[in-house]
């Protein structure tokens, strides 16, 4: 057949938890008669970094990759236009000497990138293992502001609008449990410390998002352990702790038009939503017995990663529409949703450790799939028009730290 689409009904059970679901869903073949990725542009490999932490930054309509490298021993802060060549190089020591320097002669760890808007202009956020925040202007590199924030561990910031007042703050967590948010001028808001360490990246949950006009900042702190989720407010205060019953290996916050929530991905296979209003459980469910990856949402889905399967779950009740198998067992990456085919819908993507790409439609049918070559791909998928004609191009970034585009 060119085409294979199998049905099954299939019961999954977490031990009997609370809110583990009976799911029903299409178990959706790979279409043969999908197209071929073709890769449109490639970057030399460069030392540093193994790809994870890369991130986009958008300038006026252009985009940026931005990833950490390592150059003549130090760590240095490297932006690519794409499609073209490298915008700009910013090293630690040029921000401050007293972060240029690392455990023994190992160039100093940073956490990977978060980007977006504060003050209006485009930047990239980082931490450091020693606990300092830095901010780069995104358009050259230049430095906006960077100060010893405490947040020791090199975990990547949040940005958002957590105050309500239309623009965003910058968040950073520390090992220690120390919590720190910023205003656009690098001014403190809050800072406050947890008692347990924090392990995960925090997330701002934006306030047009909740209903009293200020967001939320969640927090995952672990102790023995368990993991507890906090939500804080503006002013550092809890707004509510709850116990998840999964080891959260990934996370993001959602927003569904029933509320938004947080979907945990956890190291046994389950994934797990909490409603961001109270936190209480929405839905827990299993999909496999090994660790998942939360990706991107698309409207009314979210899309997880396992071993050799990509799901769509639904937000709302956690039935799951559909599972697309590839690469046999191999892991895939965090899966993305950006628009790259020609019908201006965004589509799922998936790119596994082994560099496979995996496009796929709504209902997860295979338009497109490929290899970008590649010996280890840990991150997952970045969106930017490379071509020019008005669609983005699956961006891999490898664990050799070439930037490779191909189309969807």
């Amino acid at each position: 057949m060119d085409r294979r689409v199998l049905f099954a009904s299939l019961i999954l059970f977490a031990g009997g938890a609370t809110g583990v679901g009976v799911a029903l869903f299409a178990f959706v073949g790979l279409d043969e008669g999908a197209a071929e990725t073709e890769v449109v542009w490639e970057t030399d490999p460069v030392a540093g970094d193994d790809g994870s932490g890369a991130v986009i930054a958008t300038l006026d309509g252009d985009s940026v990759i931005v990833q950490s490298t390592v150059a003549d021993g130090e760590r240095v802060v490297r932006a690519t236009t794409t499609g073209a060549g490298v915008a700009w190089r910013t090293p630690l020591s040029a921000i401050d000497s007293a972060y240029s320097t690392g455990a023994g002669d190992d160039p100093p760890a940073i956490s990977a990138f978060t980007s977006g808007t504060l003050g209006g202009d485009p930047v990239v956020a980082f931490t450091t293992e020693r606990g300092a925040l830095v901010v780069l202007d995104a358009t050259d590199g230049t430095v906006r502001f960077a100060l010893d924030a405490g947040t020791n561990g090199g975990i990547e910031p949040a940005l958002g609008d957590l105050t309500g007042d239309g623009t965003n703050e910058l968040a950073a967590a520390g090992a220690d449990g120390t919590v720190l948010v910023v205003d656009g001028n690098g001014e403190a808001l809050f800072e406050t410390t947890l008692d347990e360490p924090i392990e995960r990246r925090p997330l701002i949950v934006d306030a047009d998002v909740l209903e009293d006009d200020t967001g939320g900042l969640a927090v995952a702190t672990a102790s023995d352990g368990a993991y507890t989720v906090r939500l804080l407010d503006e002013r550092g205060e809890t707004r509510w702790t709850t116990t998840p019953a999964v080891t959260p290996l990934s996370w993001s916050a959602v927003d569904t038009r029933d509320g938004p929530i947080l979907a945990l991905g956890g190291s046994t296979g389950n994934l797990e939503t909490i409603e961001i209003t109270d936190g209480s459980l929405r839905y827990e469910v299993g999909l496999q017995d090994l660790p998942v990856a939360v990706g991107d949402a698309s409207p009314g889905q979210i899309h997880v990663g396992g071993a050799g399967s990509v799901w769509a779950v639904d937000l709302l009740d956690g039935e799951v529409a559909w599972k697309q198998q590839y690469g046999g067992q191999t892991r895939v990456n965090s899966p993305g949703v950006g628009d790259v085919t020609r019908d201006g819908t965004a589509a799922p993507v998936a790119v596994n450790r082994d560099g496979s790409v995996l496009v796929m439609s709504r209902t997860g049918e295979a338009v497109a799939r490929g290899d970008v070559g590649a010996p280890v791909v840990y991150a997952g998928p970045l969106f930017a028009d490379v071509t020019g004609d008005g669609r983005d191009e699956v961006i891999v970034v490898a664990e050799d730290g070439r930037i490779i585009a191909v189309t969807g």
